[in-house]
C-alpha cells in the first residue's frame, strides 16, 4: 500500500503516519520546514515495518504537488492533513493572508487529488474541523477552507467512483501546537473538555484512528461522507 501524505512532521499528520505504519506499507512523510521533525516520524514508521519516503514540498505549489505525486508511484491513499491559515476577525484579515489559507488547505485538497494516480479501490481522505459548521472565534478564513474541502468530498466521491472513496474526518478540539496560535488557548482547551460529553479534547491519535478506520476494508461501503470526531460537543 503506497500512503502519501501531506503535512506528516508533526501533530496530527505525525500521528497518522505512525498509525498507518505497517509492513508492506510505504509512507510519502511530507514535511514544509522542519526536516528534522519528518526524518524523526519517518524512523517512527520504519521501526514498524513500513517503508518510509521523506520529501518536503509546499501544498500551496503546484510543482511541489507534481513532485509529491510522482515520488510514491500510484497512490492507495492520498491523506491530505497540511494546512497553513490566519486566525484573525474577518475584517482584519488581508487578502494574501485570505489567499494563503485556501491556497493550502482546500487548493491542494483538489489539485493533488488531480495528479496523482490512484490504483483500485484506492481511497482519499481530507482533514477539517468543526469551524467549518459553526462559529469559531477568529476563524473566517481557515473555517471557509475546511467548509469547502467537505463540500468538495462530495463531489469527487461521485466524481472518483467507483475506483476509488473520497471521505474527510472533521474533528473537534484536538491538542496540537495550532492551539497555541489561539488566544487562552488554556481556557479554551478547560472550557472545552467540560462541555465535551466524554470529557476531554481530542488527541492527534484519535484523528489518526478514525483515518485508520476509513482504510479498513471494512469501510469500502463508505465514501462521500465528512465523519466527525469530536467527542460529541457538536450535539451540544
Amino acid at each position: 500500500m503506497n500512503i502519501l501524505l501531506t503535512g506528516a512532521s508533526r501533530g496530527i499528520g505525525a500521528a497518522i503516519a505512525r498509525a498507518l505504519a505497517a509492513p508492506g506499507r510505504t509512507i510519502l512523510v511530507n514535511y514544509l520546514q522542519n526536516q528534522a521533525a519528518a526524518e524523526a516520524v519517518a524512523a517512527d514508521v520504519r521501526s514498524r515495518g513500513a517503508e518510509a519516503l521523506v520529501e518536503q514540498g509546499d501544498v500551496r505549489n503546484e510543482a511541489d504537488l507534481v513532485r509529491l505525486a510522482k515520488r510514491i508511484g500510484p497512490v492507495d491513499a492520498l491523506i491530505h492533513n497540511a494546512a497553513i491559515g490566519v486566525l484573525k476577525p474577518y475584517q482584519k484579515i488581508r487578502t494574501a493572508q485570505w489567499d494563503l489559507t485556501m491556497e493550502s488547505s482546500l487548493r491542494p485538497f483538489w489539485l493533488l487529488t488531480k495528479l496523482c494516480t490512484f490504483n483500485e479501490g484506492a481511497s482519499v481522505i481530507g482533514l477539517s474541523s468543526l469551524g467549518s459548521r459553526q462559529f469559531t472565534p477568529g476563524y473566517a478564513a481557515m473555517g471557509a477552507a475546511k467548509a469547502g474541502m467537505e463540500a468538495l468530498t462530495r463531489q469527487l466521491a461521485v466524481e472518483m467512483a467507483p475506483r476509488v472513496r473520497v471521505n474527510t474526518v472533521c474533528g473537534g478540539l484536538v491538542r496540537t501546537d495550532a492551539l497555541n496560535y489561539f488566544p487562552e488557548s488554556a481556557k479554551m482547551m478547560e472550557t472545552a473538555a467540560k462541555l465535551t460529553p466524554l470529557q476531554r479534547v481530542g488527541e492527534p491519535e484519535d484523528m489518526a484512528n478514525v483515518v485508520s478506520l476509513l482504510l479498513d476494508p471494512r469501510a469500502s461501503w463508505i465514501t462521500g461522507q465528512v465523519i466527525v470526531a469530536d467527542g460529541g460537543i457538536s450535539i451540544i
